[in-house]
């Protein structure tokens, strides 16, 4: 299991590090231009990339706490940090990254906002949340209490958009800000 969580470590370094240098690309320059199209997928898409090994990194923690993390002698505490949180923070992650992308491949079909995974994601990450809530509350890591709030306010706006029939012209544009500036604090917090 440590072989495997290590190689798993190694590809989620290296599509973070992807991740923390593209970000600033389409941050810093001309918005909406091919550059700013071009580094802000590749942006998205290692997040996706990383988040997804993310989940894969805490699911190996949830079922063997302490053959992944062997320096640590507490498997309460590294379930529940290394594996609960960390699935949430991963399913916030993807969450955040898809919905950056998809709020503006959508912006002229509002309807596709409210389908598929976009749509999928919003009840899966509130229901992680709660379970880094309750996860925290019975290891006494409050932490992880606050960390879910965070959850819970994605879901919430993300679903108030996509259930408004009819957003303002360029409310799209604000939500692709908010998601992808979401998913860059997320990789640097990381």
């Amino acid at each position: 299991m440590l072989t495997l969580f290590h190689t798993l470590v190694a590809i989620h370094i290296v599509f973070g590090a992807v991740g923390l240098v593209s970000f600033w690309i389409p941050v810093l320059g001309k918005k909406g231009n091919r550059n700013h199209r071009l580094w802000g997928k590749i942006f998205a898409r290692t997040i996706l990339a990383a988040g997804s090994v993310a989940l894969l990194l805490s699911i190996c923690t949830l079922i063997d706490p302490l053959g992944t993390h062997p320096h640590l002698k507490d498997p309460v505490f590294v379930r529940g940090t290394f594996g609960v949180m960390m699935f949430y923070l991963a399913i916030l992650t993807i969450n955040l990254a898809w919905y950056g992308l998809q709020t503006i491949k959508n912006k002229a079909n509002h309807a596709a906002n409210r389908r598929g995974l976009n749509l999928a994601l919003q009840p899966i990450l509130v229901v992680a949340a709660f379970a880094c809530a309750i996860e925290g509350v019975l290891i006494g890591q409050y932490l992880m209490v606050g960390m879910s709030i965070i959850g819970f306010a994605t879901a919430g706006t993300n679903l108030f958009f996509m259930l408004n029939p009819s957003p303002g012209p360029k409310v799209y544009l604000m939500e692709h800000v908010k998601a992808i500036v979401g998913a860059g604090i997320s990789v640097y917090t990381a």
